[in-house]
């Protein structure tokens, strides 16, 4: 039940740039912020969390406060606008931190073996915690490991037969 009316309270929440009056009154939180000082932000997180501010930092705790104003504004944050986030963060960062929390759900469980014939050949493909492991090589890919193997270009996940379900039509 809390499921459900958690969603109908988010279904109500206006999104931004929809309600005028929701911006303006955002903004104008986000905008007070800047001026607290570390005594006042610890004060306001404590009124927007329920709880004492984690440390002391004016900048850490600037940027939650306005992370939890928007989500209060806003409802919470979707879990593919998250990952967007996490994909964009790395780009900007140069890092490959997040992208191994982003995976594709046809990719099996690290340690999987994945065994395939292809022209009388038995191949085996160890799927790693980053990657893929074929003949002692790592590969970042299924599909450049079955480029490798026949010589032109497949679709990794369904030369190695892992294709997302098919929706069951009534």
């Amino acid at each position: 039940m809390t499921t459900l009316k958690h969603k109908q309270t988010q279904a109500r929440l206006p999104k931004p740039g929809q309600t005028p009056e929701a911006d303006r009154t955002a903004l104008a939180h986000l905008s007070a912020l800047k001026a607290m000082s570390v005594n006042d932000l610890k004060a306001e997180w404590t009124k927007l969390f329920g709880k004492p501010a984690p440390n002391n930092s004016g900048p850490y705790l600037r940027m939650r406060l306005g992370f939890r104003v928007q989500e209060l504004t806003y409802g919470p944050i979707s879990k593919p606008g998250r990952r967007m986030l996490d994909l964009l963060a790395d780009e900007v960062e140069g890092g490959t931190v997040r992208k191994s929390m982003i995976t594709d759900p046809r990719t099996p469980v690290t340690g999987t073996r994945l065994i395939r014939e292809w022209n009388g050949v038995e191949h085996t493909v160890t799927v790693l915690r980053e990657g893929f492991e074929w003949q002692g090589r790592h590969y970042k890919s299924l599909s450049a490991i079955a480029r490798t193997i026949t010589g032109t270009r497949w679709n990794g996940f369904r030369f190695f037969g892992l294709r997302s379900q098919k929706r069951i039509v009534k």
